[in-house]
Formats: structure tokens, C-alpha cells, sequence
């Protein structure tokens, strides 16, 4: 089992995360509260770059319950079959549609058992609307965060809930509010799985994860501009005399 952070190396962990990255977002795209119910429903074993190819369009004129019921699933689900299991997402997008407009008054419910009852919308989902409409302190774990809290130390879980609860008690209380975010973002780009980019994490000193990578990743290729490929076009013009 990985050694565990510290309370000082888990206060300079997200010290450092914040100053990587002061004002973390969500990379899925939405309008208002019922949207990002919606765009976060739909990310389940998706990608969030999946999900905003499919409902930018969409969100465009259906940003509510009543034009969600409108549209209908046939026209939901044609216009989301670019996702993952879009049939069923499809279904249960109406469903909850339908529920809001019955006991929420149309209004996206600001509390987990309430959001949680919906269709589609597991624990996840739901700290993720808490956290991102309503500004509530939640940790919403998924498999990058998974990874990251049981790689580095930080919170280590046997499931999904076991590190959800840990990453409660272990985080400080200043660094909640974008917890999700800041680790999601970690895990994403930098602690990736399969050959996480040691080299250039910066928390790499404070990690406890025992096979950190040691190569620096290869470098992405530069753009060539317009006057480098005039003179290589010259160059090889003049070669040819």
C-alpha cells in the first residue's frame, strides 16, 4: 500500500495544484444548471469532449425541461447517438426532465437525494451539479481522481466511495471548494495512466507513488512558419539546378 501524504504535504499538495491552475472549470459545456445536469448524465463512460461535440448544438435551443419533453426522445436520442449507450441516456434524460417539471418546478433540486432519485443520476452526477451550480464543497470521484488519490497517497480507497469519504477528511477545508476539479484536471493531463508525466508534475516530490517515470515525454512538434517553409521550398528548388 502507497505511504500516505501528510497533513503539510497534502495542504503544499493543493497549494501547488492551485497555483498551477487558480481558477479550475469543468470542461463540459452548459448554459445553466438543467444543462449541466443534462452534459454530466451523459459523460458516464464518455468523454467530455464527446459530450460537448453532441450538445453544443443541442443546448443552443434546448436548455430547459419543457423544450427538453418538446424535442422528444426520438429527436434527443438522434442527436446524441455520437455518446456512448445514447439510447438509454436518451431515455432517461426525458425521464428526468419529466420529474423536474412534476416535484422541482421545473428547477434543478439543490440537494444529493433529490438528484440522486433522478433517473441516470448516480452519486457522481450529483456532487458535480452541487459543486459546480451550487457551490457546494463536493468531491465527485471519478476514475482520474480514483487513480490520482490512490496513486499518490493523498486518499487512498478501495472503491470510488471509500476514496470519496477519505478525500472529505483529508482535504483542507480552504481547498474543497475545487478539489474535484484541480485532481480531475491532475489526473487528466499529467497523472495519466498508463505513463503518467512525472517529470513535469508538480507535485512529483510530495507523491508517494513508487514508479514514477523518469524519461521527459517526447516533444510535441513545433509548427513551422511560413517564412521556414519558404526557405525550405528555396533550398530544395536551388538543390535541384
Amino acid at each position: 500500500m502507497v505511504k500516505l501524504l501528510t497533513r503539510a504535504e497534502i495542504e503544499e499538495f493543493f497549494a501547488r495544484l492551485k497555483k498551477h491552475i487558480p481558477d479550475p472549470k469543468t470542461e463540459l459545456q452548459y448554459k445553466n444548471p438543467y444543462t449541466l445536469l443534462v452534459a454530466v448524465a451523459l459523460s458516464a463512460q464518455a468523454t467530455d469532449k464527446s459530450v460537448n461535440k453532441a450538445t453544443e448544438p443541442l443546448f443552443k435551443t434546448i436548455d430547459t425541461p419543457e423544450k427538453m419533453l418538446a424535442l422528444g426522445v426520438e429527436k434527443l436520442t438522434d442527436a446524441i447517438k455520437t455518446i456512448g449507450l445514447y439510447r438509454g441516456k436518451a431515455k432517461n434524460v426525458i425521464a428526468l426532465s419529466e420529474i423536474l417539471l412534476e416535484k422541482h418546478g421545473g428547477k434543478v433540486p439543490k440537494d444529493r437525494e433529490a438528484l440522486q432519485a433522478l433517473p441516470g443520476v448516480g452519486r457522481k452526477t450529483a456532487n458535480v451539479v452541487l459543486n459546480v451550480a451550487f457551490g457546494e464543497p463536493t468531491i465527485a470521484v471519478d476514475t482520474h481522481i480514483f487513480r490520482v488519490s490512490n496513486r499518490t497517497g493523498l486518499a487512498p480507497g478501495k472503491d470510488v466511495l471509500a476514496v470519496e469519504l477519505n478525500l472529505e477528511k483529508r482535504v483542507p477545508e480552504k481547498f474543497k471548494q475545487h478539489a474535484h476539479h484541480w485532481l480531475i484536471l491532475h489526473g487528466r493531463y499529467t497523472c495519466v495512466a498508463r505513463k503518467p508525466l512525472c517529470p513535469t508534475c508538480v507535485v512529483r516530490d510530495l507523491c508517494n507513488f513508487p514508479d514514477k517515470t523518469k524519461e521527459q515525454p517526447a516533444e510535441k512538434p513545433k509548427l513551422k512558419t511560413a517564412s521556414k517553409i519558404a526557405g525550405a521550398t528555396t533550398r530544395k528548388s536551388a538543390s535541384r539546378r
